[in-house]
């Protein structure tokens, strides 16, 4: 298993900069995600790791080899790319193949490997077929045996579940997360689905801008988010413009258009200092609706208007004080056929996340 340390990594394309000085360290068998929108600068960094774009600035080690200035072949990378990349007039076991044909390995060893490649991602059947017979599922598995039939020392793979439809992402990203386990592989994985970065990482990193805003395991990225861009991105959220009354113990208590509200702070930052302008994040998922008043916190009256039923959730338009919330009913009964009546929202502390940038 193979750490990977990226130092101050800058990578320009003319007049445009697309990574603005990346540090990072992926630990050894680790699964990483780089989450971003499109242009972010994630899929750079990812070809900036496999040897296909030479930075300006900074250094990448594989372990402690500096593998910045080798070229890809000498890197000993795995890549996995969204469109396939399969040989058509190859069979299966032919594609899996050819990584180890160009580094002569003997055939015996390579008859073995494809075989035991091939079964890690459950296509032993199909070594005859050529990939217009398959799906693009399965076009996608024998894509991964050919990457790890190399044993390389670590993985990429870029938004390679992207082609396929619904039923068939969820059915690869948790065969992906077992198979790079099984393998003990370091793993960097580029993808815009928040859902499927959030499933499948150990940890992630969100980008923009060719900067990382925040690295952490999905849960704390979720649930902490260091700033705005981060927990507009990553799911869905409101927003609550407030100012800071007090703070202290790891709390603070904002004054906004709504009332007063008492949240955590966003990311691994400590509680603004009193007087400080901020920015609250609720998650749609974390408010609570009753037809009563509340003794409790954090609470708020206000009428439900536009309503759509998804079956196992409802999603809401929560109007008060001449502000639109975003709530979300699970397993829909409280709010039912309510549009127009005044009802009552609270949220626990925990769930309010303040922002200062």
């Amino acid at each position: 298993m193979t750490p990977i340390k990226i130092r101050q990594l800058t990578k320009r394309f003319g007049a445009v900069t697309a990574l603005r000085g990346i540090d990072l360290a992926i630990e050894p068998g680790e699964l990483f995600f780089l989450l971003g929108p499109s242009g972010c600068g994630k899929t750079t960094l990812l070809r900036s790791l496999a040897g296909f774009c030479r930075p300006e600035e900074g250094r990448i080690f594989f372990g402690d080899e500096d593998v910045t200035g080798l070229p890809p072949h000498k890197r000993n990378t795995g890549m996995v790319f969204q469109n396939y990349a399969l040989w058509p007039h190859l069979t299966v076991a032919e594609n899996v193949a050819f990584g180890l044909e160009e580094r002569n390995v003997p055939r015996a060893e390579i008859e073995r490997r494809v075989g035991e490649a091939l079964g890690s991602v459950h296509m032993e059947d199909f070594a005859g077929r050529r990939p217009a017979g398959l799906s693009g599922g399965q076009q996608q598995r024998v894509a991964l045996a050919r990457a790890l039939v190399i044993r390389p020392r670590c993985l990429l793979l870029d938004e390679p579940l992207s082609n396929l439809d619904a039923g068939l992402r969820l059915e690869l990203r948790a065969e992906i997360r077992r198979v790079c386990k099984e393998s003990g592989l370091t793993t960097v994985y580029v993808t815009h689905d928040q859902k499927e970065a959030l499933a499948v990482a150990d940890r992630l990193a969100v980008m923009a801008g060719g900067r990382v805003l925040q690295v952490g395991p999905p849960r704390e990225i979720y649930r902490r988010p260091a700033t705005r861009a981060v927990a507009g991105f990553v799911g869905e959220t409101g927003f609550i413009p407030g100012k800071i009354i007090s703070a202290g113990g790891g709390r603070a208590m904002v004054e906004t258009a709504l009332g007063c509200f008492e949240g955590v702070p966003g990311g691994a930052a400590g509680a603004p200092a009193a007087g400080a302008v901020v920015t609250l994040s609720i998650r749609p998922e974390c408010w609570r609706l009753c037809s009563e008043n509340m003794d409790t916190k954090n609470r708020v009256r206000g009428k439900i208007g536009a309503a759509a039923y998804l079956g196992e959730v409802a999603q809401y338009d929560f109007t008060a004080g001449g502000m639109t919330l975003k709530i979300s009913e699970l397993n829909p009964r409280v709010a039912g056929d309510s549009a127009g009546r005044e009802w009552m929202a609270s949220v626990d502390p925990e769930d309010v996340v303040v922002l200062t940038e």
